[in-house]
């Protein structure tokens, strides 16, 4: 058996679209919300299996990833989240870059010699990074209104994945996939699917009811944010996020958005001038992780509010 597992997610998806469009493969699909990240875990597999990964933490996932390399399982590994100590094994071959600059996407991509260079432009936009999407886009020859329209794809994609359950979805990140996978051109897919209106529309509606809430916590370095307990919460909170983050780039932003439990489900964006320190805020936290400019908890308990708060302080002090 033969297994696809990815990140929900614009870049998870763009990128396993990218790789089977250039090797064409009907594999067992695993994947889920944003948030579900230790994926392997999952995938029951044997001695000669082979298990392509894109997009998921390898720190999340070692235990699970050891045990199939013990069990003689080929996996392939494409993500650009931290990793320490990536296992040497003669079943692993590794494409990890943890740079600020990068995407699964944009690796992929590397990997595939630019093939299908305008998906991956897709999948950096949803993972708001801008600048790279718009520099990968130059070979394209793309006008305006056609980047602007690829990058709305990317957002509303990666929109699509936030949610405490599948359930909070519009669709579900497997169903998504096997739908676009159906077109090599993204605006064809834009024009034709019907997809990209239900996502444009979603996203507008549950945007619109998170402008209208005012920071919980405010310092010289950034702005906190807390969302109810509702479904539009989960779903707009990492889009939210990037949104905060481009209107003011020399600032960090958390949002976090309440859990049915009371908890919090934490999204953090580093100051787009800087992009770096969410990481190593967030993993501060027992189910915090994440990348440099962008990371998150995905468990914060209401009693770890005031802590969070002060390292949320202690991590981006004012600008200078």
């Amino acid at each position: 058996m033969n297994y696809d597992v990815f990140n929900g997610d614009a870049d998870g998806i763009c990128a396993l679209h990218q790789l089977r469009l250039a090797f064409p493969a009907a594999n067992n699909l695993v994947t889920g919300t944003k948030r579900e990240i230790d994926l392997l875990q999952r995938v029951e597999v044997g001695s000669g299996d082979e298990v392509t990964v894109l997009d998921l933490a390898l720190s999340n996932n070692r235990d699970a990833l050891l045990a199939m390399l013990g069990k003689g399982v080929k996996v392939q590994y494409f993500d650009h989240h931290v990793s320490e100590n990536i296992p040497d094994h003669q079943n692993l071959t590794a494409m990890i870059d943890t740079s600020p600059d990068i995407c699964t996407s944009l690796l992929v991509n590397h990997y595939l010699g630019g093939k299908y260079l305008v998906w991956a432009v897709i999948g950096a936009f949803g993972d708001n990074l801008h600048e790279a999407a718009c520099e990968a886009a130059k070979p394209l020859g793309l006008k305006p209104p056609q980047l602007t329209a690829l990058r709305e794809l990317g957002e509303y994609l990666n929109y699509n994945s936030y949610g405490e359950s599948v359930e909070d979805l519009n669709f579900h990140p497997a169903e998504l996939y096997r739908i676009m996978h159906q077109q090599k051109n993204p605006f064809i897919f834009i024009r034709e699917d019907g997809i990209f209106e239900i996502l444009k529309n979603g996203y507008n509606e549950d945007m619109a009811l998170a402008r209208a809430i005012r920071p919980e916590y405010e310092t010289p370095g950034g702005a906190v944010y807390i969302l109810p307990a509702k479904p539009w919460s989960r779903r707009v909170s990492g889009a939210f996020g990037n949104t905060l983050a481009s209107a003011s780039p020399d600032c960090a932003h958390a949002v976090l958005t309440q859990r049915r439990d009371g908890a919090f489900v934490v999204s953090v964006r580093a100051p787009l001038s800087t992009n770096s320190g969410a990481d190593t805020l967030c993993s501060r936290f027992a189910t915090g992780g994440g990348r440099k400019g962008a990371a998150g908890i995905n468990l914060l308990p209401e009693n770890e509010l005031p802590q969070f708060m002060q390292a949320f302080d202690e991590a981006f002090p004012a600008a200078s």
